[in-house]
């Protein structure tokens, strides 16, 4: 039973893409954990990452706190972390658990950090905030962050990525009734949204970069991974075909046989309680 303040399509939108989206997604970057370890004032004890997907987000704080709990509603994403997790050999302190980020499993004032990478925006903010701010003890952090799209390459390649994503928006506005399509809110009221809870003493805004290899076959699965994308493919639409195929050529020229660094640019809202 998925608790009120959920959407059932949210949920489901990577439905049987755990694969593909933990092969092409970015890790979250290791500053993270000393950006936030730092705002809490030390070593953690405690960190739940919701919306934690495969696992990409969570892995990285394995040796940064005494326990780590990934939450995730979707039973196929989760299956991948949990997969993951197994192969691990140093990982005593990770967990992976079903949930939803407006009814956490985890108790009142109990955790020191709290994380949202790129998830954030698929859950009601309101009761997710408020769940959040309870499960937080005083002085603990809340923090989500997201990757700007697409990453930073060349202008006509990022240029025809930007358009087959909006392509993809407006063919799903044909194919589904509003009733079942997914619903995300603006990041860029991530900000307000905390500060207008009232639930935290501090907030702010932080923007910092990473770098990661990639290649054509990356950064063309990056593109497919995208929600949007991912849905009209499942509906078996060919529409968007052409320009799929023109984008891989596009990038396939580009990075010619190459793996390049390439630069992600990150923004993180913060709210400490």
């Amino acid at each position: 039973m998925i608790p009120a303040g959920n959407s059932k399509e949210n949920i489901d939108r990577f439905l049987g893409y755990q694969n593909e989206y933990d092969r092409y997604r970015p890790e979250a970057p290791p500053m993270v954990t000393s950006l936030l370890s730092n705002y809490l004032g030390g070593r953690p004890s405690v960190v739940a990452d919701i919306g934690c997907g495969t696992g990409l987000s969570t892995f990285l704080w394995k040796n940064a706190a005494d326990s780590v709990i990934g939450i995730e509603p979707n039973p196929d994403m989760l299956g991948k972390a949990v997969e993951k997790l197994n192969l691990e050999d140093e990982a005593q302190s990770l967990s992976f658990i079903q949930g939803y980020s407006n009814q956490l499993p985890l108790d009142s004032g109990s955790v020191d950090i709290i994380t949202c990478s790129q998830s954030f925006h698929w859950m009601e903010p309101l009761s997710t905030l408020q769940e959040i701010a309870r499960c937080l003890r005083p002085g603990g952090v809340f923090a989500a962050y997201d990757c700007d799209w697409p990453l930073v390459l060349q202008a006509d390649i990022e240029a025809r990525y930007n358009l087959l994503i909006t392509a993809a928006d407006n063919l799903l506005a044909e194919l589904q009734p509003e009733s079942q399509r997914a619903h995300k809110w603006d990041k860029e009221g991530h900000l307000a949204r905390i500060q207008a809870s009232g639930h935290f003493s501090f907030a702010r805004e932080v923007v910092f970069h990473n770098t990661e290899t990639c290649d054509a076959e990356r950064y063309v699965g990056l593109m497919l991974s995208q929600g949007g994308i991912q849905t009209v493919l499942k509906t078996g639409s060919i529409a968007l075909d052409v320009d799929i195929s023109e984008f891989t050529a596009a990038v396939e020229a580009y990075f010619d046989g190459r793996t390049l660094p390439v630069l992600i640019s990150y923004r993180m809202r913060i709210g400490i309680k």
